[in-house]
């Protein structure tokens, strides 16, 4: 290994580690309550020496802010190479984003604050969390035009925007206040509930329903263990779409 090598190495495991002790830090406590001092004395660096890795609290704030996106953009892709009809590939994306909203409550957390007018676009990473979340619609819009072209999502429906309600709908459900929370509580429902009935009230919404023309039909039992298939769903699939169903994978 060469110097120059060896001195990179040295400086991605610096980077990580400054990472790694801020990010534990958000995630503890509010972005006005974590100071760069603090950041420094804890990962043992003068501060000057914490600016050459990062010019400010807002770019190693927005560095955790993509690690966030980068997760939830991993969950996305797996969805897509899914063997499945695109319709249950969306409900797979929308579930995995709940997901996401249980298993790293602390990303979305910083992921919801930064997103607030309190940040400069200037900031490069701002640029990155934006095409990070563009890439996630844009591979639910895909998903959506899968279902279209299988016959499992009606084709009357525009990718494009079925995916910009779809994705802000998802945001908006993960980042409920409190508040709103408590008003579903006092109704008797839990805001796990809540989330999960959204599933079953969006998909008859897109589905294909079954007519005289096409009368081909996806049962899609065997999906039952996600949350939102409580129970089988037949989905219709032109008949022209049989085969590319067929090499989906089997369903009676």
């Amino acid at each position: 290994m060469g110097i120059s090598e060896r001195k990179m190495r040295e400086k991605d495991k610096r980077k990580k580690e400054i990472l790694d002790t801020a990010e534990r830090l958000f995630f503890s406590r509010g972005y006005d309550d974590v100071s760069m001092d603090e950041i420094a004395n804890e990962v043992e660096l003068n501060k000057a020496t914490l600016y050459l890795y990062f010019k400010n609290k807002e770019t190693l704030f927005a560095a955790i802010v993509l690690r966030g996106i980068w997760i939830l953009q991993k969950k996305y892709v797996e969805c897509m190479e899914t063997q499945v009809p695109g319709v249950v590939k969306v409900a797979l994306m929308g579930q995995a984003y709940y997901r996401f909203s249980q298993e790293h409550p602390d990303y979305l957390r910083l992921i919801h604050f930064y997103g607030s007018e309190r940040f400069s676009k200037e900031n490069p990473c701002t640029a990155e969390i934006g095409k990070g979340y563009g890439t996630c619609r844009m591979i639910l819009r895909d998903a959506v035009q899968e279902g279209i072209d299988d016959g499992t999502i009606r084709d009357d429906l525009n990718p494009f925007l079925i995916s910009m309600y779809l994705m802000t709908t998802f945001m908006g459900i993960l980042s409920m206040e409190d508040k709103w929370k408590r008003v579903i509580e006092a109704e008797g429902f839990s805001y796990e509930q809540y989330s999960r009935e959204f599933f079953r009230f969006i998909l008859p919404a897109i589905k294909s329903g079954a007519s005289r023309e096409n009368p081909h039909l996806i049962n899609v039992k065997g999906f039952e263990s996600f949350d939102f298939f409580q129970d089988p769903i037949e989905i219709e699939t032109p008949k022209r779409k049989k085969e590319i169903i067929g090499r989906m994978g089997e369903y009676p």
